[in-house]
């Protein structure tokens, strides 16, 4: 706004020969009126950023009382006129207005007496109309531009948090190796992966999808997490953890939205897992058979309705891998609207060298730049026979 208002001064100044023109905004809090932007002034300058009470002093405070154009031919006998520079002999000022709210003055001064003529004035009457839209679009952009400023950095400390929310490295846990990504498609999303050591030496380890995008998911996705971590402490299996999450989320989840979850427990005892899953996509094993997707009996998305969740065992003898993902892998999408699929991602995890990281690498060189509509999580889990073994991949 700043930038414009000196390109009006100068322009008019220029344009319509004026030896002084002048911009003022009024001040709502004070009932002042600013100089926002000022040409031509040698003899007691006027600053900009100088304050004129409106209804108290001169021409400007008059026409901020009136909201009418008021013109001196003569300054030299006007009430109204207060000096500002000694060659000033005529003067014309008139109100800026939007909406027919008064924002400011228009102020355009010269050396000769009677200088404006009544077509003149009609025309920088017909001037300040403009100014005054231009002001008021100036503002409502430097609004958008600061809002958009504000929200980016919510944003940006959203995401801060959200991303404290995650693992910040991969679990120590004996015959195992643990490792996984989220990539948001937004700055926050509704995806989320967590491991909980419990008391007994087992793990749990846990990846949801939260419906919805953005901060709203984000949201439900913060206090999903906290529900299940304060469930999962009681070591219970994994069926009955799902259950009394859902049972919490029904009474408080808002409605239309739910939450996809598989919930496992890593036990390096029996070396196997058991895994019960609200409504997410199948794990995919990759054993010495080949890759499996498995499927469990029973069990909605969470936050829908009542019900239960049945279990399955796997046993993961060394080299298995056990794959968790979100849907944002499968249903990435390419130029030509074709998706990643669960064939190119089987294909791709019965890799002996497949990684989370070589997953998400061909995921991204798959949609070739195409923008993400979904955040990518993976979760993968190998065995080895020795737990120094485990360490070192992680």
């Amino acid at each position: 706004i700043d930038a414009l208002l000196e390109d009006v001064v100068n322009d008019v100044a220029q344009t319509f020969g004026c030896s002084r023109s002048a911009v003022l905004l009024k001040d709502d809090k004070t009932n002042e009126l600013v100089i926002a932007a000022v040409r031509g002034w040698t003899i007691n300058y006027h600053m900009k950023g100088d304050r004129f009470k409106i209804g108290e002093l001169g021409m400007v405070g008059h026409v901020g009382a009136t909201e009418e154009t008021y013109y001196a031919p003569d300054v030299t006998v006007d009430p109204y006129y207060q000096v500002s520079e000694d060659l000033t002999r005529s003067e014309v000022d008139i109100p800026l207005k939007s909406r027919g709210r008064l924002i400011g003055v228009f102020d355009a001064q010269h050396n000769d007496r009677n200088a404006f003529s009544p077509s003149r004035i009609k025309l920088l009457e017909a001037l300040a109309g403009h100014i005054a839209t231009a002001i008021e679009n100036a503002r409502m952009f430097q609004r958008e531009r600061m809002e958009k400023e504000r929200m980016r950095k919510e944003l940006n400390e959203a995401q801060r948090i959200q991303l404290g929310l995650f693992p910040a490295e991969s679990p120590t846990i004996s015959r195992f190796a643990v490792n996984a990504l989220c990539l948001p498609c937004q700055e926050v999303g509704g995806d989320w992966y967590d491991y909980l050591p419990l008391q007994d030496g087992r793990l749990a380890v846990v990846l949801a999808d939260v419906s919805g995008k953005g901060m709203g998911a984000a949201l439900l996705m913060s206090s999903t997490r906290s529900i299940l971590r304060l469930v999962a402490e009681t070591g219970l299996p994994p069926g009955q953890v799902l259950s009394r999450v859902n049972s919490i989320l029904l009474r408080d989840f808002p409605e239309a939205k739910f939450v996809t979850m598989v919930y496992g427990l890593l036990d390096p005892k029996k070396r196997g897992i058991v895994f019960a899953n609200a409504g997410h996509l199948h794990p995919l094993l990759v054993d010495s058979s080949g890759a499996h997707f498995l499927e469990t009996d029973a069990g909605l998305p969470l936050g829908i309705r009542e019900g239960s969740f049945s279990e399955r065992a796997v046993e993961m003898a060394s080299g298995n891998r056990l794959v968790f993902y979100s849907d944002g892998v499968t249903e990435a999408m390419n130029s030509s609207l074709q998706q990643y699929g669960e064939t190119r991602r089987r294909d791709h995890v019965i890799k002996p060298s497949a990684t989370v990281q070589s997953l998400l690498d061909e995921v991204r060189s798959f949609t070739a730049g195409q923008p993400a509509s979904d955040d990518v999580t993976v979760v993968m889990i190998q065995t080895y026979e020795h737990a120094i073994q485990a360490a070192n991949f992680t």
